[in-house]
Formats: structure tokens, C-alpha cells, sequence
């Protein structure tokens, strides 16, 4: 599999009270476990199973994946935002890996 990494598009500045559009893509194969090599033998499932998304520590948005979603998944979603704060973003995969990726933002 090629390297697994997280993309994230927020924008560093926003008004208070103002809506933003957040957009995250991670790369990855997002195997089902129904598809065999080469050799005939089954490739073990693997996928992204759960997305989460935390402003300042509170979870505002997560989403759990299933098999059928496409390889690399592209996920956008709004915030309101109120006061200035970093975001949290978690890829949870079923070998029990953890891709994170964080963004601040300055609220005026």
C-alpha cells in the first residue's frame, strides 16, 4: 500500500459566527477483503473504518466508513465557529492505526 497521509483544507481565519467548509482526503487503498492477488488468495480487509473531527477537544462531526467507500476518501463537512481553536482530525484503521492531522484557526 502507498503511504498513508492525511489532507486537510481549513481556513486559518474566520469571522465569529462565520460557517467554513473543511475538507479532508487521506490516501489510502481502502481494501473490502473481497478481492484476491495475483495467486488466487484473498487480501485481507483494511479499511478506514471511523472519521472523527474536534474543535478545541469537542467532537462536532464523525462519520463511521464502510467497505464499499472508495479507495482514498474525501470527506467535507461546515463548522461554525465562535472563538479561535484548533482542530483535530482522526483516521481510525482497522489495524489499529491512527492518522491525525490538526489545523488552527483565528477567530476576529
Amino acid at each position: 500500500m502507498a503511504t498513508i497521509r492525511p489532507r486537510v483544507k481549513a481556513p486559518r481565519k474566520a469571522s465569529a459566527g462565520e460557517v467554513v467548509e473543511i475538507k479532508t482526503l487521506i490516501n489510502h487503498s481502502m481494501e473490502s477483503g473481497q478481492r484476491k492477488d495475483k495467486d488466487g488468495n484473498p487480501i485481507p480487509r483494511q479499511i478506514i473504518h471511523r472519521f472523527e473531527a474536534q474543535f478545541n477537544g469537542q467532537e462536532f462531526f464523525a462519520v463511521d466508513l464502510q467497505p464499499a467507500i472508495s479507495a482514498n476518501p474525501y470527506l467535507s463537512f461546515f463548522a461554525k465557529l465562535e472563538e479561535s481553536g484548533e482542530f483535530t482530525f482522526r483516521w481510525h484503521d482497522d489495524d489499529g492505526s491512527v492518522y491525525e492531522e490538526t489545523k488552527s484557526v483565528e477567530v476576529t
